[in-house]
């Protein structure tokens, strides 16, 4: 067994037993055991446990975008003055005082590719394991031999889910690739895109931070939309539901804890105003300072006895 298998072992292992436990379920409810509806019902309660399992490291990720953000003045402030400075010493200081201020804020740039790399394990485990069952090969947990002849034998929509866009045996398997490809790539950028327009705070566009969300904007649906040629419809399925997944959590996660001072953040403003769940603050008439009251001199018994003119 080669080291990368060795390493994906026990996913795989994981992802049979929630495959074929899903399958179980379903075909005891008397579901057709070589449906593909009842394949693609398993793939997509595979998802759900994925991603619910998920949720504390999405959590993680988006109390660490939101750290991001605000730390972005700052964090400008500190490139500024070692703008220019190329030396070792100045490097070194430069990134210790970036640090701190990671540790300040609990944030961390790698924090917002938890759930990604996350989910890569998985991914390439059910990638394999739909391979072998393509191949009719039994896995390496619960996935038998006759369940993997079951699986690669299932059809969805008149295609098989163990076939790619490069392998189909049809047109309309190449359609439906290529329609489950592009979903795919466009709930990928659709998700990204809701990022920068509502949350993120005007005043840190043009940070180092908002220059890379706006890479990532373009670089992953590009890089599904080039790879996903070679995903078995399995694997297009299960990352597709995985993507709605995540734009539907984003959604939800923007609407009600947006990032301070973005537009996503005034209207939820706007509507806890509109519900009366928070009081609107009036601005203030400027008022004219109060002139100071000026101090009374004590005034001594021997002066007090003393008359208006003076006499005695």
């Amino acid at each position: 067994m080669d080291p990368i298998s060795a390493i994906l072992w026990p996913f795989k292992w994981v992802i049979e037993a929630i495959l074929v436990t899903f399958h179980s379920v379903l075909t005891t409810f008397g579901m057709p055991e070589a449906s593909g509806v009842t394949w693609v019902s398993s793939i997509v309660g595979l998802v759900l446990v994925v991603r619910a399992a998920l949720i504390p490291l999405f959590v993680k990720q988006i109390k660490s975008q939101r750290s991001m953000y605000v730390l972005q003045p700052d964090l400008q402030k500190i490139q500024k003055k070692y703008k220019g400075k190329s030396d070792r010493d100045s490097r070194e200081k430069m990134a210790k005082e970036q640090m701190a201020l990671y540790k300040k804020h609990g944030s961390s740039p790698f924090a917002s590719c938890l759930p990604l790399l996350a989910q890569m394990p998985v991914f390439f485990s059910l990638f394999t394991t739909l391979q072998e069952a393509q191949s009719k090969k039994p896995g390496v947990g619960l996935l038998t031999r006759e369940l993997s002849e079951s699986f690669a034998r299932s059809k969805f929509l008149g295609a098989s889910l163990s076939e790619t866009f490069l392998t189909a045996s049809s047109v309309s398997v190449n359609i439906i690739a290529a329609v489950m490809i592009v979903l795919m790539t466009g709930s990928q950028f659709i998700t990204q895109k809701q990022i920068m327009a509502k949350n993120q705070n005007p005043d840190v566009q043009n940070s180092q931070f908002a220059q890379t969300q706006k890479i990532m904007l373009y670089a992953f649906p590009l890089i599904f939309l080039v790879s996903g040629i070679s995903f078995p419809l399995g694997v297009l399925i299960y990352w597709l539901v995985s993507n709605f997944w995540t734009m539907g959590q984003q959604f939800v996660v923007i609407r009600n804890m947006p990032t301070p001072g973005s537009i996503a953040h005034n209207e939820r403003e706007a509507r806890l105003i509109k519900k009366g769940k928070l009081t609107k603050e009036e601005p203030t008439e400027p008022t004219e300072p109060t002139p100071p009251a000026q101090r009374v001199q004590p005034v001594s018994k021997a002066r007090a006895k003393k008359k208006p003119n003076g006499k005695k």
